[in-house]
């Protein structure tokens, strides 16, 4: 009968009453802890879905998602310019689109949280692919050779050959910058927080940039809520230092706006260290999130990037672990996060506990999540719904049993 026509889902009906029943007892108090659903957004138009849809909140915002398409040459030219004034510049016109996209999500989330993560991944990442270029330099290398025996009597192809040993030694420059940033595992290298320690102007950029726009929507009459996430935190005097820096930023933008900026300020527990000395950690956070992508990873020794493509099937067909790890929470990981949420209360009774990984949309793990004490999961705009009914369904559970909800005439 031909292909069906996609179109996009819409919450009304029977299903809005079924979810408005779920934010019933979830939110009632008197039933059980509250468990907050929001959505991992990193624009604008995401994050005014993820309202539709129910969010209370966004708990994941990765501005390295900012940093592509269009505005890729930048980060580019930040990384490998060794003219200062480049790197001034290409900082400078990142800052400004950051905030742009910043404006956006606080405006369209107005009134609830919004979770910003720092710069995350290693920067090798925005850069081009070094055996590519290999491959271009290789061309030209045959290209020159082709021509260099008749260059020395014909002038047009001296010039020519004089062009493709120009573009050469440029490259193959270019290709030694490239090798440089390039790591064993850049998963466990130069990426998060040390971003920070290493490159201080990228963090002071984003903390202006995030605090910037807060302060021009409050003046506007905007009630806009950033809070501030360091990623990959695993000492607890890294983000002693890095949320001192922020402080100082945020003092800046105060000043220069002439408004009070009440901005919480945290980490993303991701590390098995961080989660076992949550209670050092606490002392410097306002909120935990955990990252059970990168935390299952370091925990159980698994790539992400290639287990399923690896032994992960075998392991499910010999029954030697149930479900994928990196989808539904693994019992070992489970551990870490409870570890993590008793130490950072232990310390700062008035820590809130989330989690943003991908486990945070799957029903099963919304059961565990909220036996361990998380305050709010966080998933795609799209998982949210299912989040909502999932975390519903956990309280009833954990609390003794059937609920009964009113039928409305």
């Amino acid at each position: 009968m031909g292909e069906a026509k996609l179109v996009r889902p819409e919450l009304g009906g029977d299903l809005q009453t079924i979810l408005e029943w779920a934010d019933e007892i979830r939110f009632d108090e008197n039933r059980g802890r509250v468990m907050g659903v929001r959505a991992n957004a990193d624009n604008p138009e995401d994050a005014q879905l993820s309202r539709e849809n129910g969010a209370v909140g966004i708990g994941l915002c990765r501005t390295e998602h900012m940093f592509l398409g269009e505005r890729k040459y930048l980060i580019q030219n930040f990384i490998l310019a060794d003219d200062p004034a480049v790197k001034a510049d290409a900082l400078a016109k990142l800052g400004e689109a950051q905030k742009g996209d910043f404006l956006g999500m606080f405006k369209a989330m107005e009134g609830l949280p919004v979770i910003v993560r720092l710069l995350d991944p290693p920067l090798h990442e925005f850069l081009d692919n070094p055996r590519e270029l290999e491959v271009e330099i290789a061309k030209l290398e045959s290209a020159s050779k082709a021509v260099e025996a008749a260059a020395a009597t014909d002038e047009k192809l001296a010039a020519l050959n004089e062009e493709l040993e120009n573009a050469i030694a440029v490259k193959s420059a270019l290709l030694k910058q490239l090798d440089s940033f390039q790591e064993a595992n850049p998963m466990l290298g130069t990426r998060g927080c040390r971003l920070g320690f290493l490159y201080p102007e990228l963090n002071h950029m984003q903390f202006k940039a995030i605090a910037s726009a807060a302060a021009e929507l409050i003046k506007e009459g905007v009630d806009a809520k950033p809070e501030i996430m360091i990623p990959l935190v695993a000492f607890s005097e890294e983000l002693k230092h890095l949320r001192w820096m922020c402080e100082d930023d945020i003092k800046a933008v105060e000043e220069e706006y002439g408004v009070k900026l009440e901005i919480p300020i945290g980490t993303m527990i991701e590390l098995p260290r961080a989660a076992i000395t949550a209670d050092h950690i606490a002392k410097y956070a306002d909120f935990y999130s955990f990252g059970t992508n990168d935390l299952t990873q370091t925990c159980l020794g698994f790539s992400r990037d290639d287990v399923e493509s690896s032994f992960l099937d075998t392991y499910m067909d010999e029954k030697l672990i149930k479900t994928n790890p990196f989808a539904t929470l693994d019992r070992g990981v489970a551990r870490l996060v409870q570890m993590g949420v008793e130490g950072g209360h232990a310390t700062n009774p008035d820590i809130v506990c989330g989690v943003c990984g991908e486990t945070g949309g799957d029903p099963d793990s919304i059961q565990k999540y909220y036996d361990l004490g998380l305050d709010y999961v966080s998933c795609s705009p799209f998982r949210v719904p299912i989040a909502r009914l999932a975390a519903a369904q956990a309280k009833i559970k954990s609390n003794g049993g059937a609920e009964t909800i009113a039928p409305r005439v």
